[in-house]
């Protein structure tokens, strides 16, 4: 990890009483939310700055032609308040919906118009690095080209480069690509979905937690203090046939209408549907999974909490910091 970077978030951790504090030569544990920059420019009250590390806006995509043409201005006062609280703003790109204009500027003869434009957004907007959401087939030939010069040109400016990755496309990164970046969010979520109702059952348990932790650390060799454990703020409702469609649900809007669904992981609705989601409980073990596995946690998304006992967010913050 690059010297900068390391400096940067010991600082972090003293300034930032939310933090677990690190022991000396060590990093704080990352709590790292994905967040709408459509919720960021209309200035909506949606991100508990005192229990994150960093904020990921998702997502900045470029035109056809490599261009960013999107008036940012108004995220100023969003960054400025991010970073009076100590926590990094990046830029997310890609998504899980399809991008495929990334195809074209990823070649040769496109990649560093795209870069150098993507480097300016950063700068303008003093946001502190790009992380990399490029999923599914958007993860082509020139992927490691295009993350490794990347990577150059964000290091040379002192600016992150992260990423989310996932088991379900690992043949798909290099060892290279993967090793480009300051630190990776593992996307340990979605196993199925209303894509998959012939599936259901649940997308994010404990074990694929454990799995996906093991194959990115042990198989890829990934360090844990570069790694993050995803988990999800929300879940899917199956049933009660398999032709029944399947539904989705903020993690904010199943406890508002089940009283005790946050003590539990599925939830059996009126209309017989199943709903599938980690609560408090699976919450709290996964972050003390991460403690030992990786170094951090990132959360799609931080719309999707509740508020006050019932919020994950809080018991992750309580989680990290407990004694072992």
């Amino acid at each position: 990890m690059k010297l900068f970077f390391r400096i940067a978030v010991i600082g972090l951790a003293l300034a930032n009483a939310a933090v677990v504090r690190a022991q000396p030569g060590e990093e704080p544990f990352r709590v790292v939310g994905y967040y709408s920059i459509s919720s960021a420019l209309a200035g909506e009250e949606g991100v508990a700055f005192k229990y994150v590390t960093h904020v990921n806006l998702w997502f900045l995509n470029p035109d056809s032609v490599g261009n960013f043409t999107r008036d940012l201005g108004a995220l100023r006062g969003f960054v400025e308040k991010a970073h009076k609280k100590h926590v990094k703003v990046l830029f997310a790109i890609g998504g899980g919906t399809r991008q495929p204009q990334y195809h074209r500027l990823l070649q040769d003869d496109k990649r560093g118009a795209l870069i150098q434009n993507l480097v300016a957004e950063v700068e303008k907007y003093n946001v502190d690095g790009v992380d990399v959401d490029l999923e599914g087939t958007d993860i082509d030939g020139n992927y490691e080209n295009f993350v490794t010069e990347l990577a150059q040109a964000l290091h040379a400016k002192q600016k992150l480069i992260t990423a989310a990755i996932a088991v379900y496309y690992k043949d798909q990164f290099t060892d290279k690509a993967l090793a480009q970046y300051d630190f990776v969010n593992v996307m340990s979520y979605d196993r199925t979905g209303p894509w998959r109702p012939d599936k259901p059952g649940p997308h994010a348990t404990y074990a694929h937690a454990v799995e996906d932790l093991d194959y990115f650390g042990i198989e890829r060799k990934i360090a844990p203090q570069r790694m993050n454990l995803g988990v999800p703020f929300y879940g899917y409702g199956y049933g009660p046939e398999l032709t029944s469609p399947a539904t989705s649900k903020t993690y904010k809007d199943i406890v508002a209408t089940f009283p005790g669904s946050e003590n539990v992981d599925e939830w059996k609705m009126p209309n017989g549907h199943i709903l599938y989601y980690n609560g408090i409980p699976t919450i709290r073990l996964k972050t003390q999974l991460a403690r030992t596995k990786a170094s951090g946690i990132m959360i799609w998304e931080l719309r999707g909490d509740s508020k006050g006992k019932k919020s994950l967010l809080k018991n992750i913050h309580k989680a990290s910091r407990a004694k072992a």
